[in-house]
């Protein structure tokens, strides 16, 4: 059977492919695709990298106050520190901790935090074995045998109060020193028998502003317990 011309046409028009418009309508919705794919995409990417960046500053807070416990769980005494144990000096935190070592008899260690550079700084004197040593060390900067450990990145401020009895939460080292002095005028003569002096201070709360927080992380520790 022979074709016609009118039937070739037909099957021509038939198999015809897409016609201009039709691809620029298609590459226009592949592509509309393909952005809202890669919006989806970085909010993923966006979303992950910020619970890492939080679980990280979790992390180094933590590291951060547990650290502060230990030093202010170990505070000495304010007889044997000579002073107050636990300070606050600007942005300046001082504890007079006791260092136990193997085989030596006690010792005492002034441990300092502050911040250098914007990181938070844990500075820490050699082991003391005398009131010289002792008031040496209160007395002047983090010199030889200091070890300086940073625990913090991209701090801000940190603060701290002091709570002292019958006083209550204060920044005030006079109040802490009225303290100090009204326990020695208590104390009863002759010595013998005399329960330990009470501490001047008996609680501390650190306050750390860091840029990644809207608000400052606060934490309140009991001083020797």
């Amino acid at each position: 059977m022979k074709t016609t011309v009118r039937s070739e046409r037909r099957s021509r028009s038939g198999a015809r492919g897409f016609t201009l418009i039709e691809l620029l309508v298609a590459i226009a919705i592949m592509a509309v695709i393909a952005v809202l794919s890669w919006r989806g995409l970085d909010q993923i990417i966006r979303g992950r990298q910020t619970i890492t960046n939080a679980m990280e500053d979790e992390r180094v807070f933590a590291q951060l106050f547990d650290q502060m416990r230990i030093d202010v769980r170990q505070a000495a005494s304010d007889d044997e520190s000579g002073q107050a144990a636990v300070s606050v000096s600007g942005n300046v935190l001082q504890i007079v901790r006791e260092m136990v070592l193997p085989g030596t008899a006690p010792r005492l260690q002034v441990v300092r935090y502050r911040i250098s550079e914007g990181r938070v700084v844990r500075y820490a004197s050699p082991p003391l074995g005398n009131v010289g040593e002792l008031r040496s060390a209160l007395r002047g900067g983090e010199g030889n045998g200091w070890t300086a450990v940073p625990l913090m990145g991209g701090v801000g401020a940190i603060s701290a109060r002091l709570y002292v009895p019958k006083v209550g939460w204060t920044t005030q080292m006079k109040d802490v020193q009225s303290a100090i002095t009204e326990n020695d005028n208590n104390l009863k003569v002759p010595q013998l028998g005399n329960a330990p002096l009470p501490r001047s201070v008996t609680g501390l709360e650190v306050s750390v502003g860091a840029k990644s927080l809207a608000r400052p992380v606060t934490r309140v520790f009991l001083v020797g317990e």
